[in-house]
C-alpha cells in the first residue's frame, strides 16, 4: 500500500479522499483545541500550508496567530532549515505555447498566443508534477500584453512583471500557496516621462528590516539607438512593507542593463547582468544590489570570458544557493557553443569555473537553451527544436528528458511554499 502512494498512485477516489482528509482534518483540530494555548504556535509552525488555512477558521486566536507576520517568518524558517535536510524541493514551471515570436526593434512579442499554464514540480529524479497552479482570474483582466512574465520567485514570492512586448507598467507580487496577489503602484519612470528605456527588474528580502524588496533599473535611450552615446541608469525600489515606491535614485554605477538576462537573488543581494561602454567595446559585468543597505557593487566576468555579437547571456543561482552562476550560448553555425559557469566562491573573481561547453547537438545541430541549475547540480535546458525540457548531467554529459514542454517562452524557478501575503490586508484573494 505505501509503495503505491509513494508512487503517486491512487487508491480512493476522489470523493472518499476528501472525506478522508476532512476526518483527519477535525481529529487533529479536535487535538489541537484541547492542549494549553502557549504550546500551540510551537506545533502550528511545523504543519504544511494547507492545514494553516483552513485553522484560521477553527477560532479567532489561531487566525491571529497564524497571520502574525511573526509566525509566517518562523514556518517559512522552520520549513526552509527542515527541507535542506530531507523534504523534496519544488520547481515552478511558466510555458507560454504561442504560433511563435517577433523581435521587432529588438523587443520580444508573442504571437498567436494560445495558453501559459503554471505549475509546480519536484526538483527530484523524474521532476514529477506536484500540482498545477490556478493563475488568477482578476490578473488576466489587469495585463496589456498576451501573459505575464515570471521575473524571479522569493520565499513563495512569484514577481510577475507585464512586459512581454509593448511597454506596460502592471508588475504584481503573487503568492500561489495562499491565493493572493498584490498589484504594485505605477513606477516614475515610464515611457511618456522619459522616452525609451531598457528595464531590469528583481525581487529580495531583506533579513534586517524583514520586508520584500523589488527593484527595478531603467537605463534611459537617446535617439542614436540602443545604448548610443551617453546613456544614465535610474534605479527605483518599491517596499512591500509600505506598499510605495521609494525616491527614483541615479546613483547606480555607470552602465546599461538589457531585459531577461536573468535576476538571481543570493546572499541578500539581487544580481543582473549589465554592460560598460569603452569606446566601441561592450564590456559585461555582475551589477549586485544589496537589498538591505539599498546599495550596488560590481562583479566581475570570468577574465576568459569574450563577449561577440551572436552570444546570449543569462545569469542564475548556483545549484548549492550559495552563489551565481552564468550561461554564455553562441549560436554561430560555424563555431556554437553553450558555457556553463560558476562562481565557486561568491564575489571571489579567480573562483569562476567553466564547468562544462556543450556543441550543438543532432542531425540539426541544434543548442540547447540553459534555464537553471538544479540543487542537485545538474542544469534545466530547452531544447531548441521540440521546446522538450530536459536536465543534464555536468560529469557524465547525459540529457535526462523531463517529459515535459516548454513552450515558445519557457521559465523554471526554485519555488518554497509559504504563507507571505496572507496577513495582508491588502492583498487581493481569488
Amino acid at each position: 500500500m505505501w509503495d503505491d502512494c509513494y508512487e503517486r498512485k491512487s487508491l480512493l477516489t476522489p470523493a472518499s479522499a476528501s472525506k478522508l482528509c476532512l476526518s483527519i482534518s477535525n481529529v487533529i483540530t479536535n487535538w489541537l483545541k484541547s492542549l494549553p494555548q502557549e504550546i500551540i504556535p510551537n506545533i502550528l509552525i511545523r504543519l504544511p500550508i494547507k492545514s494553516l488555512i483552513r485553522f484560521t477558521s477553527v477560532s479567532k486566536s489561531w487566525n491571529s496567530t497564524i497571520k502574525n507576520p511573526a509566525f509566517i517568518r518562523t514556518h517559512l524558517t522552520h520549513k526552509l532549515n527542515f527541507n535542506d535536510q530531507s523534504a523534496p524541493h519544488l520547481l515552478l514551471l511558466h510555458s507560454v505555447h504561442s504560433e511563435g515570436l517577433s523581435f521587432p526593434l529588438g523587443v520580444r512579442h508573442i504571437t498567436g498566443f494560445k495558453q501559459d499554464p503554471y505549475s509546480l514540480h519536484f526538483d527530484n529524479n523524474d521532476v514529477g508534477l506536484f500540482s498545477k497552479v490556478e493563475f488568477p482570474a482578476g490578473l488576466k483582466e489587469e495585463k496589456i500584453n498576451p501573459c505575464f512574465r515570471v521575473v524571479g520567485t522569493c520565499d513563495g514570492l512569484v514577481f510577475l512583471a507585464d512586459d512581454l512586448g509593448r511597454y506596460c507598467y502592471n508588475f504584481v507580487l503573487w503568492n500561489p500557496c495562499v491565493r493572493k496577489y498584490v498589484m504594485l503602484p505605477k513606477p516614475s519612470v515610464r515611457f511618456w516621462t522619459h522616452g525609451g528605456y531598457e528595464v531590469c527588474l528583481g525581487l529580495g528580502y531583506d533579513a534586517v528590516g524583514k520586508d520584500y524588496k523589488v527593484v527595478r533599473l531603467t537605463t534611459l535611450l537617446e535617439r542614436q539607438g540602443v545604448f548610443g552615446g551617453r546613456y544614465q541608469t535610474l534605479a527605483q525600489v518599491y517596499s512591500l512593507a509600505k506598499g510605495s515606491w521609494g525616491r527614483l535614485r541615479s546613483d547606480v554605477p555607470p552602465c546599461g542593463v538589457v531585459n531577461d538576462l536573468g535576476q538571481a537573488f543570493v546572499n541578500g543581494a539581487v544580481h543582473w547582468l549589465a554592460v560598460h561602454l569603452e569606446g566601441d567595446d561592450v564590456n559585461y559585468f555582475v551589477l549586485a544590489f544589496d537589498v538591505g543597505s539599498e546599495s550596488f557593487r560590481e562583479v566581475m566576468l570570468p577574465k576568459a570570458f569574450k563577449m561577440d555579437s551572436v552570444v546570449e547571456l543569462r545569469l542564475s543561482v548556483s545549484g548549492d544557493k550559495k552563489s551565481i552562476g552564468l550561461f554564455v550560448r553562441c549560436k554561430s553555425e560555424t563555431n556554437g557553443f553553450l558555457d556553463i559557469w560558476v562562481m565557486r566562491e561568491y564575489c571571489v573573481e579567480k573562483s569562476w569555473t567553466k564547468l562544462m561547453i556543450l556543441t550543438p547537438q543532432g542531425p540539426k545541430r541544434s543548442l540547447p537553451e540553459a534555464l537553471l541549475f538544479r540543487r542537485n547540480g545538474e542544469v534545466v535546458l530547452v531544447l531548441e527544436d521540440s521546446r522538450e525540457l530536459v536536465s543534464l548531467e555536468l560529469v557524465s554529459k547525459q540529457f535526462k528528458s523531463l517529459g515535459i514542454s516548454g513552450g515558445q517562452v519557457c521559465s523554471v524557478d526554485w519555488y518554497e511554499e509559504s504563507l507571505v501575503l496572507l496577513d495582508r490586508k491588502d492583498a487581493v484573494s481569488y
